[in-house]
Parts: structure tokens; C-alpha cells; sequence
């Protein structure tokens, strides 16, 4: 691992004093690369696998050039979902500490008047969800004359079409000075292309799985028809002391299977967009906090989540495509920490799991489950019955 001195050496005090209480050994190659960029002043499009440290790679410099004398707005960040912009808010809080810097979140659905409360407290940096933060621009309560720094965090989540002219006219109320920042653990072809019309002269940074801090996850899977996924995934979540969170596509089928798991003996939370603010709030809340080992969640929720000692990922529907399958198993075995991701897979799904994970270079072993436990297969072919008969002989 590098040496994070010549990383922190330009840092202002406060973020270095934040960096030796986090404890962090040195910066990863994506901090290494983005920052310098950052601090320059260029618009930059990044991508780096999940759990390799994106966020902290434009959230030191964006708060480094944070000036203390401007009580206004000068840095947005924006997100695709509540809770990666509740996640991030977290982040920037912690960074900022003893700086001075103030920090405010934005998401919709929450009450808009507590929202205008907190922009009368001029805080300098703004984390939200791309259509709030447009209303509140609308609103002529939002100014955005002295943003120096727009952050699109996940986003090839955000340039999409349903966001994209959401996105374009956030940023046509900037200056044109202002500088662009796009990170993603995914940026397709398109998506990129896109992201290159919108900026201007961006550098663009790459860091593939192999420079990436090494993961120590385990890709596993098993397979069964599509009506006996819950009694695996039942007996999945026996086998040991697990913290995990598993992916279904579709809001009913997941609060179905929640009822069906809790009338089972396996208490679970769940996450999907449609659910109350304060409902995904609490489900979070009590998951990171241990007060059940299952968190269900559907892909738009779970977008981006951090979730500190994420044991498991376990893909309940199989996921549509290569990217889908990378985010949601990047939620575990962040930065180097192990994990094990499980794809519970019909017999043509598994032909998907194959290609997906021959297209990342990714191991992925079929196991069974066997007397409570996760096996490669059981043990000898009837080696008892076998025994019998020979003594039934003689």
C-alpha cells in the first residue's frame, strides 16, 4: 500500500487529524489518482470497483477547497437514492468535523419546510437527490451562484433518461467555471459518452479489479427451482452467525417473502423505494445495528449502501445484467475485508451466473447445503448402503 504522506501532505489539518482517527493504513489507487485532478480544478470522470474508497476520493479534495468566508452553497453532491445521500451526509459530516464547514442533506419526500430551515443555516455543502435539489433551485431558495464543485456519485445511476435533463439543468444554473465530477464502480460505454458531452475536457480515470485493493470474497451458488428459492435461502441464513443482504426484484415478492421468512423463524428487515422515509430510515438503522441478521432490499434501495460488517450478498432473483450483478455484490468485502456473495439460481440462470463471472474473471463455485451446513457435495455416493449389501453377501 502506498504511503499516504505525500496524499495528506497538501491536506488541510483538519482532514489529516480525520484520516489518522479513521486509521487508514494509505489511500487506494482510485484517492490516489482522482485527488490530485480534484484539487486542480478539472472535471473528472471516474470509475473504480465497489468498496474501493469513491467517495472519500472526491469528498477530501471538495472539502479542502471549501472556503469558510462564502456562507453559501459551493459544493453539491448528488445521488440516486435516499440512502446513499443520508450515507454520504454521514461521510461528509465526519470529514468536516472541527472545520467549520456545515453540511445539509435533501431528499424527496421529506417535509420541504424543514428542508428551507436548514438552507437559512447557509451550509456550504449539499447532498441530495437530483430532483429535490432542482425543486429547491426552482423555488429560488437553493443558489447556486457560488457552487465551484458538482459531484455525480453512482452515476451511471443518474444519467439516465428519466434523471439526465434533471441532471443538465441543475448544472445549467451553475457558472461555467464550475467543475464536474463523475464517479461510478460502472461506467458503460454510453454512459460515458454522455458524461463526456456534458463536461467539458474531463479527465478520465480508471481503476480495474486487479490494481483495485484485493477482495477476499467468495462467489458461491446453488441451485433449485424458482418456487424453492425461500427454503433455501431459509436454510442459508442458518447455517451460521450472518449479516446479510439479499436482492428481489420486485416490491411485492419482497415483503411477501419477508412474511413467509418472520413466520419461519428468520426476522427481516426490508428496503424498496415506495416504503416511507422514515420506514427506510428505521429498517437501516436496525439492520447496521444487528436487531436482525436480514436486510431484503430491492436494487434502487440498496444502491451504493456501506454497510459496516456486511457478511453476505445474496442475489435472491438473479440479477439482469453484468453491472447489476457487480453492484450488488460489491456491498460486501469492501476495501479488502472478506465476504461471501451466494446467487441462488434456477438451472438456466446458472448458465447467466457462468457467463457473468467468466466476464468479470470472478471464481464461482457450486455448493449444496447438507445437515445445516454449506458443502461442496455430500459425503461418498451411499458409501453405507453400499457396505450394507456387501455384508448381507457373506
Amino acid at each position: 500500500m502506498p504511503t499516504n504522506e505525500p496524499f495528506l501532505s497538501a491536506m488541510k489539518p483538519f482532514l489529516q487529524d480525520a484520516w489518522k482517527k479513521a486509521g487508514f493504513k494509505g489511500p487506494t489507487s482510485i484517492q490516489i489518482k482522482s485527488t490530485p485532478l480534484i484539487l486542480e480544478g478539472k472535471n473528472v470522470i471516474a470509475e473504480s470497483p465497489t468498496g474501493t474508497g469513491k467517495t472519500l476520493a472526491y469528498l477530501l479534495p471538495l472539502l479542502q477547497r471549501i472556503n469558510l468566508e462564502i456562507n453559501s452553497p459551493q459544493a453539491v453532491i448528488l445521488a440516486p437514492s435516499r440512502e446513499l445521500v443520508m450515507q454520504i451526509f454521514e461521510q461528509t459530516q465526519k470529514w468536516a468535523e472541527g472545520s467549520g464547514i456545515a453540511p445539509a442533506s435533501f431528499i424527496g419526500g421529506a417535509n420541504i419546510k424543514r428542508q428551507l430551515e436548514k438552507l437559512k443555516k447557509h451550509p456550504q455543502v449539499i447532498v441530495g437527490t437530483s430532483g429535490r435539489v432542482l425543486e429547491l433551485i426552482k423555488l429560488k431558495k437553493l443558489k447556486m451562484h457560488e457552487v465551484k464543485t458538482i459531484v455525480m456519485d453512482e452515476g451511471d445511476q443518474l444519467l439516465v433518461p428519466e434523471h439526465i435533463d434533471t441532471i443538465k439543468n441543475i448544472i445549467k444554473t451553475t457558472l461555467n467555471d464550475r467543475q464536474l465530477l463523475l464517479f461510478s464502480a460502472t461506467l458503460p460505454n454510453h454512459i460515458e459518452q454522455l458524461a463526456k458531452d456534458i463536461m467539458d475536457q474531463a479527465e478520465i480515470v480508471k481503476v480495474n479489479q486487479t490494481k483495485a485493493a484485493k477482495s477476499k470474497v467468495e462467489h458461491i451458488y446453488f441451485v433449485c427451482e424458482a418456487r424453492e428459492k425461500i427454503e433455501v435461502l431459509r436454510k442459508i441464513m442458518r447455517t451460521g452467525s450472518l449479516k446479510a443482504l439479499a436482492f428481489v426484484k420486485d416490491i411485492g415478492n419482497l415483503s411477501v417473502l419477508a412474511e413467509k421468512l418472520q413466520y419461519k423463524g428468520i426476522p427481516a428487515g426490508v428496503l424498496h423505494s415506495e416504503a416511507k422515509k422514515s420506514e427506510r430510515e428505521t429498517a437501516l438503522k436496525n439492520f447496521r445495528a444487528g436487531k436482525y441478521p436480514l436486510l431484503l432490499a430491492t436494487d434502487v434501495a440498496a444502491r451504493g449502501l456501506d454497510i459496516e460488517g456486511l457478511t453476505h450478498v445474496i442475489h435472491v432473483d438473479f440479477p439482469e445484467s453484468v453491472t447489476q450483478y457487480v453492484h450488488r455484490s460489491g456491498r460486501t468485502g469492501r476495501q479488502g475485508s472478506s465476504g461471501i456473495v451466494i446467487s441462488i439460481v434456477t438451472p438456466r440462470e446458472e448458465r447467466d451466473l457462468k457467463k457473468f463471472c467468466r466476464e468479470c474473471q470472478i471464481p464461482v463455485h457450486r455448493k449444496i447445503l447438507f445437515k445445516g451446513q454449506i458443502t461442496d457435495k455430500k459425503p461418498g455416493p451411499n458409501r453405507s448402503n453400499s457396505n450394507k449389501r456387501t455384508r448381507k453377501r457373506h
